[in-house]
């Protein structure tokens, strides 16, 4: 298929293969069962396709949109063996997040300096290591860094980030423990302004559990970048642990309600048999995954190509 061309490098792709190995060995393992003693797609092979992709995280919507399709070829192609099951999923998967391809933006790294990244998200998720990361792969591209630690509640985050800045040869802005984070946003975009940055990584607080607060706090720290530039924050990434599966496609839809998120990083897919999530929140949401961590290394945060997941997963 056509799809399945775009390649990425081999070290990368061997990453992606690796960290989706238990979300594959779990979903084939279930899917081996369904099939068991079966030689035909029927409804009742089917039923039990519709339960592997809901128990392996796919997400009830998703699953009745790949079992609609399956039903049609099957229609279509009058006898589907279920030998040939794996290649059907395959391509009905990989054309449904086809279908998804996000509008291009207007701003990005390339385009913009500074390209200034907000990044929100609930604690314990990664979000302090995604930054990190982060910083590590602009570095690595040759572009000039500065992070904001704007998460003030929480002394460790501060910490955190300056380890991440040491390594990565990034500048760290930050105040006093429990400071106002729109304050610290202000000095770090006012610093990466004033010195030629080319990107700027905001962090945020994780412990909102209000909307209310969330939405407050997250619209004064815009509002306090935009009277420095108007069109910041360009990026407002959130981050999502895939071990939580379901639940973080609940979060997603939460803070898609508290503010624009313009893209997800799904962290921790290596650790997880819930890596299907993301096929799920690729397909049901309207901002795409920008990022999967497959890994704890400092390179295993990938920018996601969709096809190279679907190719990873049924590898």
């Amino acid at each position: 298929m056509a799809l399945f061309k775009r390649i990425f490098s081999k070290e990368k792709k061997e990453k992606l293969d690796k960290g989706l190995e238990k979300t594959k060995q779990s979903f084939f393992e279930k899917l081996g069962k369904a099939v068991a003693g079966k030689s035909k797609v029927d409804d009742d092979v089917l039923d039990e396709l519709e339960e592997v992709l809901i128990t392996s995280d796919v997400g009830v919507d998703t699953t009745l949109k790949i079992i609609d399709r399956i039903q049609a070829r099957v229609a279509r192609e009058k006898y589907l063996g279920t030998s040939e099951l794996n290649r059907i999923l395959r391509e009905e998967i990989a054309a449904l997040l086809a279908e998804n391809e996000p509008e291009r933006q207007k701003y990005t790294p390339e385009n913009t300096k500074p390209y200034v990244i907000m990044v929100v998200g609930v604690n314990g998720v990664g979000k302090t290591t995604t930054i990190g990361k982060l910083a590590h792969k602009f570095r690595n591209e040759g572009k000039k860094v500065v992070i904001g630690a704007a998460d003030t509640f929480r002394a460790g985050a501060i910490n955190q980030l300056g380890i991440w800045a040491e390594r990565t040869g990034a500048k760290l802005i930050k105040q006093k423990p429990g400071s106002d984070p729109a304050s610290v946003a202000y000095d770090t975009l006012h610093h990466a302004l004033h010195n030629d940055a080319d990107i700027v990584l905001i962090d945020t607080a994780g412990r909102l559990h209000n909307k209310v607060n969330l939405m407050n706090e997250l619209a004064k720290v815009k509002r306090v970048m935009q009277k420095l530039l108007p069109e910041a924050p360009h990026e407002i990434l959130l981050v999502l642990d895939g071990t939580t599966g379901q639940n973080a496609y609940e979060q997603a839809k939460k803070f898609s309600e508290a503010t624009d998120i313009t893209a997800l990083a799904v962290t921790k897919l290596d650790g997880t048999a819930k890596g299907g999530v993301v096929i799920g929140i690729s397909d049901q949401l309207s901002v795409p995954v920008k990022y999967i961590g497959v890994g704890e290394g400092v390179d295993d945060l990938q920018e996601f190509d969709k096809f190279e997941f679907v190719d990873s997963f049924f590898h």
